[in-house]
């Protein structure tokens, strides 16, 4: 089945390229209204402002970039950015977003990619809960493998928080590994959803070689960054 399901999420990313930001800014079916709104927006502040708060670096890769959110904050502190996604759609949308000379973009599926040298500051956004859990830790030793000795990590995922999608979606058993997702036009796809526990997540990190925090933001967040040991 994970196969399966890997490949029906690729289609589905792919597909909802360009309606993703809708989820972030909470347009549409993800407007919450007034009250739930401001309180995401203050946790994604502080998620960004912590990632702006880790220094300079020379070289970074976002993993997983899609639209370009995080590539534009990445851009603040880095030199260079390679993003990488396996959708062509969120790519594009990536590029027309930083329209940056300064950002390298690379099409592959991020289960067969394999690192071809060492980055300063390593970012993986809104992907580990779409990594399967028997998958967990050979991501984690890509990054590992992606991250120079000194360098920096830098994550951020969903908690288990029903007003964190779409009105229409509905989050499922927490141990369930997938959940069905609709796009605007109405069809539905099923991709892999893992709600990782912070500690749990913050000790998979060190068991292979980082010095890592991972904390909640409150409702809707988990994030966190470490050193390459």
């Amino acid at each position: 089945m994970t196969a399966d399901l890997i490949r029906e999420q690729i289609e589905y990313y792919r597909a909802r390229a360009p309606e993703y930001d809708d989820w972030f800014y909470r347009r549409g079916r993800y407007d919450r209204g007034p009250e739930v709104n401001t309180r995401w927006f203050e946790e994604a502040a502080t998620i960004q402002s912590a990632l702006q708060k880790l220094g300079s670096f020379e070289q970074a890769l976002d993993i997983a970039c899609g639209t370009g959110i995080w590539t534009e904050q990445l851009l603040g502190i880095s030199q260079q950015v390679t993003a990488i996604d396996s959708s062509p759609e969120a790519l594009d949308l990536n590029r027309r977003r930083v329209n940056s000379g300064r950002v390298r973009h690379l099409q592959a599926d991020l289960f067969d990619w394999e690192p071809d040298c060492e980055y300063d500051l390593v970012c993986f956004c809104f992907w580990l809960s779409h990594v399967p859990p028997e998958r967990l830790e050979s991501f984690v030793e890509k990054v590992r493998r992606s991250t120079r000795v000194g360098g920096k990590i830098f994550l951020v995922d969903s908690l288990y928080e029903s007003a964190s999608t779409a009105k229409d979606h509905t989050l499922g058993n927490k141990e369930q590994n997938w959940q069905s997702r609709k796009l605007n036009d109405g069809r539905e796809f099923r991709v892999v959803k893992m709600f990782y526990d912070p500690a749990e997540l913050q000790a998979t990190l060190e068991r292979f070689g980082f010095e890592a925090r991972v904390q909640s933001s409150g409702s809707f967040f988990l994030y966190g960054s470490g050193t390459r040991r």
